[in-house]
């Protein structure tokens, strides 16, 4: 089997459980390294999410919004959030593992171990969605993540630097404020278990975006450029944002490689 069709296949693949079965063939072959790499086969951009033929797609602005945690409805709606956050980054680590090539064994294992860990979170929050009555594809969802990652498909700087620096990042940052929500309606065991689901997934986010800066550091090393090229990078995608002042995850940013000089430049007002 060589690795780069296996997963082009993988990320193709609609169906989330489906996926979830090949994510795990393809791991379990890389770890056993019976997979062959054809670094010079063609690279083919996907036009179009896997999820398309499965979920409605709106604007950002047209999804539900996340509230009323002590409801049903609202667990639905936060559940299926999240749920369509880890299926992106399913696809989003597939996809830099597919599509920079000539890099080094640990890189692929690296992305292809995170898109096993978001299998993982998936098929956590799918059991819990089943739970209150829903399932992956009730709700609208948006394609931001997906678009984030076509726009920065083009350089493995850029990449490392907008999907895990900068998109999973913010997940460590809005992790904490969403348990911190639930913790404040009484406590029921639906709510105790989004609890514990998201506090398994703010742990392991923590390993994915340290990955993204160990590669991120690679690719500037590799073409000569210093790493608070970061900066460019983000303003370049999204503009303004170093004007904003966020409320940052000191503690998890800077276990996932953030510098104190850049949590700073960001915000931070203390750093250790």
């Amino acid at each position: 089997m060589e690795f780069f069709s296996e997963t082009l296949r993988t990320i193709r693949e609609s169906d989330p459980f489906k996926k979830g079965d090949l994510v795990e063939q393809l791991y379990t072959k890389l770890s056993r390294k019976e997979l062959t790499f054809e670094h010079d086969a063609p690279i083919e951009r996907i036009e179009t999410p896997s999820y398309a033929p499965i979920v409605t797609i709106v604007r950002p602005k047209d999804v539900p919004k996340r509230k009323h945690f002590d409801t049903k409805e609202g667990q639905g709606v936060l559940l299926h959030a999240v749920a369509h956050i880890e299926y992106s980054a399913i696809d989003l680590a597939l996809d830099s593992a597919y599509r920079f090539r000539h890099l080094p064994f640990e890189y692929y294992f690296d992305w292809i171990e995170v898109a096993h860990d978001e299998v993982r979170h998936f098929q956590m929050l799918d059991r819990l969605m089943r739970q209150v009555g829903i399932a992956y594809g009730d709700y609208p969802v948006h394609t931001a993540l997906f678009e984030a990652g076509q726009k920065s498909g083009h350089d493995l700087v850029e990449r490392m630097a907008v999907v895990p620096r900068y998109l999973e990042a913010n997940g460590l940052d809005a992790n904490p404020k969403i348990i911190q929500k639930l913790q404040s309606y009484p406590i029921t065991p639906m709510i105790t278990s989004i609890i514990e689901a998201l506090e398994i997934i703010l742990k392991e986010e923590v390993s994915h975006v340290f990955k993204g800066d160990k590669w991120f550091k690679y690719g500037c090393e590799q073409k000569g450029l210093d790493p608070s090229i970061y900066f460019e990078i983000i303003e370049k995608y999204y503009p303004g944002l170093e004007k904003k002042r966020l409320q940052l995850n000191v503690e998890a940013r800077r276990a996932a490689g953030f510098a104190c000089d850049e949590l700073k430049r960001m915000g931070a007002k203390k750093c250790e």
